[in-house]
């Protein structure tokens, strides 16, 4: 602001380079509440306590800041006396309104629960207890005890690059959804399987909930440790629970995340019980547990090892289109990046040499890079003892000091394109391959 003085807008600096600094953004808020600003520091406190939610110098400050008169504590009410024993009572004397302080304890100036009642629309809770069912706590195989997220905010915009990805969801998946004239005019069921494969932390998990996303759909997610249970058919069970959730719940996305541990080759598994969960979610996927079918229920599945999964659930009418997804192309490197460096205090940041030299880093492996180039800065200021921004040299020694984490998976997934792909399941593969000369 034009009218600020010098020292109200250098630490404004200093608090949006080091947003965490509680000490820092009190001491700017005090500056504000000195000047008259009285909203600027109630917001400023706000943030101050969601660093430091029991920061009692923060909560005294946003009380002085609201223009909150001091209340007195209220006196606890006494406890009920019998009506049989209130003859037999021996009389208690009043406390005194104003108890006298003890020395060196400072009596509370205010009441912190009708304080706590004014700022709630500030500061929100920062943990939520799970409500108990009236049972008891509920057990995995209860239906309801499956958590379904509510459709979410995140679309297929919200992937940075990945276009050959967007279009392929949208030829396959998407447009039959969007159009329902023409789904009943092409017979389409409102039903579909997609099995998302390919390196580790490449984003399949974002795609999936970005799917759920542009189907306004619900959002189930599933994983082994949600499924496999001690009892002998409980783990079977808790599969039919969670699609009859999903098919209450419809249209609901349901996740299957790792699905080679869940759907492992039954060839290949020893253990009855693990075949017999392969076994119910092929009857599940199929929809012959529910008279209804799966109509309005979209599978989606990702795996790093498609060559793992029971060819059964590949088949037409369960998972049958497979999409891959490799590591972010260039514009989904610059997004990436982008998000990961929002709240870091960067200095001209070349992200175009940043993104060349990051070519097939996973979205993981870009994540590690900015940690990495922040380690750096934050040892230098500490040696220092004067703050440093991140620059484009902290970040391309990162970068150079990482190997991507997707070499490993390509030099296994070689070997498998070349040899072992009956009937084209992993042409697209072969094509990157190919495209990247690593064949």
């Amino acid at each position: 602001m034009a009218d600020e003085s010098p020292l109200i807008r250098s630490l404004r600096a200093a608090v949006a380079a080091a947003p965490g600094d509680v000490p820092l953004r009190l001491h700017f808020a005090e500056l504000l509440l000195a000047e008259g600003r009285n909203d600027e520091a109630v917001a400023e406190a706000a943030v101050a306590l969601q660093h430091a939610p029991g920061d009692a110098d923060a909560r005294a400050l946003m009380v002085r800041a609201m223009g909150m008169p001091a209340v007195q504590p209220r006196k606890p009410a006494p406890a009920p006396v019998p009506e049989e024993a209130e003859s037999a009572a021996a009389p208690v004397p009043e406390e005194p309104d104003e108890p006298a302080p003890v020395s060196g304890t400072p009596a509370p100036s205010f009441d912190w629960d009708a304080a706590e009642q004014q700022v709630q629309d500030l500061v929100g809770p920062r943990f939520l207890d799970a409500p108990q069912a009236d049972g008891g706590e509920g057990t995995a195989g209860d239906a309801a005890a499956w958590d379904v997220d509510a459709p979410g905010a995140v679309r297929l915009a919200d992937v940075g690059g990945m276009d050959e990805v967007k279009e392929r969801l949208e030829a396959a998946f998407l447009a039959p959804m969007r159009n329902p004239e023409l789904r009943r005019l092409y017979g389409k069921s409102l039903r579909g399987g997609l099995l998302l494969y390919g390196p580790p932390g490449c984003g399949k998990t974002f795609i999936a909930r970005a799917v759920a996303g542009e189907l306004g759909a619900n959002f189930l997610t599933v994983s082994l440790s949600d499924v496999l249970d001690m009892w002998i058919g409980a783990s079977e069970k808790n599969i039919h629970d969670i699609f009859e959730t999903a098919r209450r719940q419809a249209p609901c996305v349901v996740f299957l995340d790792e699905l080679d541990a869940l759907g492992a080759k039954r060839s290949r598994t020893h253990h009855s019980g693990l075949r017999n969960v392969v076994n119910q979610l092929l009857t599940e996927l199929d929809g012959i547990a529910s008279g209804a079918g799966n109509e309005g229920v979209f599978v989606l599945a990702a795996t790093n090892v498609p060559w793992d999964v029971d060819i059964a659930l590949r088949r037409p009418g369960r998972l049958d289109r497979t999409l891959l997804v490799l590591p972010p192309d260039a514009a989904a490197r610059e997004s990436i990046l982008r998000y990961h460096l929002r709240e870091r205090p960067i200095e001209a940041v070349d992200l175009g040499k940043l993104v060349k030299a990051t070519e097939d880093f996973s979205g993981a492996d870009l994540a590690h890079v900015c940690e990495t180039a922040a380690e750096a800065a934050l040892l230098d200021s500490a040696r220092s003892g004067s703050v440093r921004l991140i620059t484009t040299k902290d970040l391309l020694g990162a970068a150079k000091q990482i190997k991507p984490s997707t070499e490993p998976w390509f030099a296994a997934a070689r070997n498998v394109a070349m040899f072992a792909n009956e009937g084209g399941l992993y042409d697209d593969l072969l094509a990157h391959l190919k495209r990247k000369r690593k064949l």
